[in-house]
């Protein structure tokens, strides 16, 4: 088939089609799902699997069915991957040895693809005593230190970036230092972090109580509630985390609350997880199933809807049998209890189809009802194959009892009692990222359409760039169907059009239709008032959220690419970026790096320019008497000071060089110990960006400003930092450019 975009195929290709080095490899989409759905199928039984292939292959295709990105980029290529993607890792031990041991095991699961998150609450606090060694405890930040300069080392040994989710509670002897970590823009960049709420603590602030910080049994200090839920919400306000787990509801509403305690979620949010817990996600394209799109009474096909859930269930509990998993303990974890979470995208899209504005009580009671009918179809399959298959190896009867299985119809409850269940959870909403890019840009997950047009510039082989037009989904129909006409704008909503009590409403809905949880932004506007932000949680919980994501543009994370109203759906491009011009003499400073083994040493000079706020970084040079790094290091200065004279925020730039290891080894410098030559390069310009900042300060002190705070003297973070373009939109927990389809979740 051809695809909707240019965009899609592009993605398609650099992310899911298989092309090895020697033979057969994927030259269509069509090959693509053929390949999942034969690898997936070879779960059945030789007489069964041919006929489930091709349910499979026809449920793949025209991107009805999305499986997740680990199951499109593995399945079937005999690579040594696991096709799940996200995973919590296991307790981690308040010793040293076990730490380390945990540290291990999530880099041996990233490295294989999947997105880990882990409870750090296990540590004990900064200052408690470490008996044996006379020493007193570092805290659980410092090990989270450990953990993300791990995950850096595995993403600059050729890996996928990696996702990483860290977890605290809120009654931890550590938890300020934990809110504010990520106010330093280079502290934590590989983790999303989020605070684990119980309901005691959430009746502590309405009643205006004191909380107690506690650790094993003993209680380091008292603080009043709010105070504490002030410090949380002004963090997120100011830098969009931490996130917040209402924990207590995560383990109420759990179909395996009898057999495990959930205390983290993974990188996403999506879904809670146990220790050495895996989330195998897949999602059913709304926007492919509603008929007569824009017509008086467009409906969405609910027979169609059920046939899908039906088969993805089973398509889904097969990958369960033929993935690999990183970890022994997370291949037994996923074969007791055969967890699924299986989502939708295209909510957005399938009610602008209908004429329903995303975020209206009308779009809330379509979306329970679309989602009811996945949840209802989704436990009558479980059911079913439990009888032709068994159930998973920890079923208990009493699992009827629980929340989302009392919800259910009599028809399917008998149906259950009848033959037990085959999976322990069945539904999750996840993001969906690049796959629904490479299903023709329809919106995201449960998201609202962020923009229904905008500009991509391509570069072509001879250095020069193409503009296309790149559209959502929903806008791609109205002009197949009515030219050029202006779509309705009560209908064409976005995301930057929303209040913050609409994303809520649409939240509320989709999870009471839920098993797991949702990763889901709530985006809030640049002047929305302190209080007024902070009621959005409060009222999260009121409505029955698991957790709660909110993004307001900021200082640290940037602003999200602009989009016009939604009277005007179709987005003016983006201005064209010029390179500012050289000034005639420029100041700045040499650093001398001394690298081991070379008999030359290499010095870095990096020139500043005035700016309005202080000077900034324009331009560097890497020079040496060592002939060897000339090519590399001419090429290095040239696009490092392209993008020093772009402007914005450039610290991003030190962060990837220094994440660069070198396989013939490091080197010391002062005492520490950098993995290469250009790591050290990344060093020099970080501590020259910090001296720029402290001359920024004192900038904005002879001005008679406020100072700004840690995190406002970072600047926003405003360009992807694989294609330079300006503007990343930040939606369900990921970074994504609309530009090369770069996304970054954590």
């Amino acid at each position: 088939m051809a695809f909707d975009n240019s965009l899609a195929a592009d993605i398609w290709s650099s992310k899911y089609r298989f092309t090895p080095a020697e033979g057969a490899g994927d030259d269509t989409v069509e090959q693509t799902w053929a390949r999942v759905a034969a690898a997936i199928a070879e779960a059945e039984t030789p007489k069964l699997s041919r006929h489930w292939r091709e349910r499979f292959a026809e449920t793949l295709s025209d991107f009805q069915f999305l499986p997740a990105g680990r199951i499109m980029a593995g399945a079937g290529t005999g690579r040594a991957v696991t096709l799940f993607n996200c995973f919590v890792m296991g307790t981690v031990p308040d010793d040293l040895n076990g730490i380390f041991d945990a540290v291990r095991e999530a880099a041996v699961t990233m490295q294989q693809g999947g997105g880990v998150g882990m409870d750090f609450s296990t540590v004990r606090p900064s200052g408690a005593p470490v008996k044996g060694v006379g020493a007193d405890a570092s805290g659980p930040l410092s090990f989270m230190d450990v953990w993300d300069s791990m995950c850096r080392t595995i993403l600059s040994a050729g890996q996928r970036r990696g996702a990483m989710m860290g977890c605290l509670r809120i009654d931890h002897p550590d938890i300020e230092a934990f809110i504010d970590a990520k106010r330093d823009p280079a502290r934590l960049r590989n983790f999303n972090v989020s605070v684990l709420v119980p309901d005691a603590f959430m009746r502590a602030l309405e009643a205006g109580a004191d909380w107690p910080l506690v650790f094993g049994g003993e209680t380091y200090r008292t603080v009043p509630a709010r105070d504490l839920w002030a410090r949380l919400m002004q963090a997120t306000y100011d830098v969009a985390e931490p996130g917040v787990i209402f924990i207590d509801r995560v383990n109420e509403r759990n179909n395996l609350a009898g057999v495990e305690t959930i205390s983290a979620s993974n990188p996403c949010g999506e879904q809670m997880l146990p220790p050495y817990g895996a989330c195998l996600l897949g999602s059913i394209n709304l926007a492919r199933l509603v008929n007569n799109p824009f017509e008086p009474g467009a409906t969405l096909d609910e027979e169609r809807l059920g046939e899908l859930t039906r088969v993805a269930i089973r398509f889904l509990d097969n990958v369960i049998d033929v993935s690999r998993f990183p970890l022994e303990a997370q291949a037994e974890e996923a074969r007791a209890k055969r967890r699924l979470g299986l989502g939708v995208t295209g909510l957005a899209d399938a009610l602008v189809f209908c004429g329903v504005p995303y975020g209206e009580e009308e779009a809330a009671e379509l979306t329970r009802r679309w989602l009811g009918v996945i949840k209802r179809e989704a436990y009558r399959a479980s059911a079913e194959l439990a009888g032709e298959k068994g159930p998973y190896p920890l079923y208990d009867p009493a699992v009827l009892d629980r929340p989302n299985l009392l919800e259910l119809d009599e028809e399917t409850r008998a149906l259950i009692a009848r033959h037990g269940l085959r999976n322990g959870c069945l539904t999750s909403i996840a993001p969906t990222g690049t796959t629904s890019l490479m299903a023709g840009n329809v919106s995201s997950g449960v998201e609202p359409v962020f923009a229904f047009a905008y500009t991509r510039k391509v570069l072509q082989p001879d250095g020069s760039k193409r503009e296309e037009a790149v559209e959502d989904y929903a806008l791609t129909v109205w002009k197949r169907l009515h030219g050029e006409a202006p779509p309705p704008a009560d209908s064409f909503v976005t995301a930057q059009t929303l209040t913050p009590a609409q994303h809520l409403r649409m939240q509320a809905a989709a999870q009471q239709m839920v098993d797991s949880s949702i990763s889901k932004t709530v985006n809030c506007p640049e002047d929305i008032a302190f209080d007024d932000f902070a009621d959005v949680y409060v009222e999260g919980w009121r409505l029955g959220c698991k957790g709660l994501t909110t993004y307001r543009p900021n200082a640290v994370t940037g602003s999200v690419l602009s989009a016009t109203p939604a009277v005007a759906p179709v987005a003016a491009p983006p201005a064209e970026v010029r390179l500012s011009p050289r000034p005639e003499a420029l100041t700045g400073s040499t650093y001398k790096i001394k690298w081991p083994d070379s008999p030359h040493a290499v010095y870095v000079t990096i020139n500043d320019v005035d700016g309005p706020d202080g000077p900034r970084p324009f331009e560097i040079f890497v020079n040496s008497k060592n002939m060897e790094h000339y090519a590399w290091t001419l090429g290095l200065t040239r696009m490092i000071s392209a993008v020093f004279r772009r402007g914005g925020d450039v610290s991003f730039i030190a962060e990837e060089l220094k994440a660069v290891f070198d396989p013939r080894g490091g080197g010391w410098l002062n005492g520490r110990y950098v993995p290469s030559l250009l790591a050290a390069i990344g060093g020099v310009i970080e501590r020259h960006l910090a001296h720029d900042a402290a001359a920024c300060m004192e900038h904005d002190a002879d001005d008679s400003a406020p100072s700004p705070t840690p995190a406002a003297s970072a600047g926003p973070k405003a360009c992807c930092p694989r294609c330079g373009a300006g503007g990343l939109v930040r939606k369900e927990g990921c970074d994504t450019c609309f530009e090369c389809g770069y996304s970054k979740c954590g």
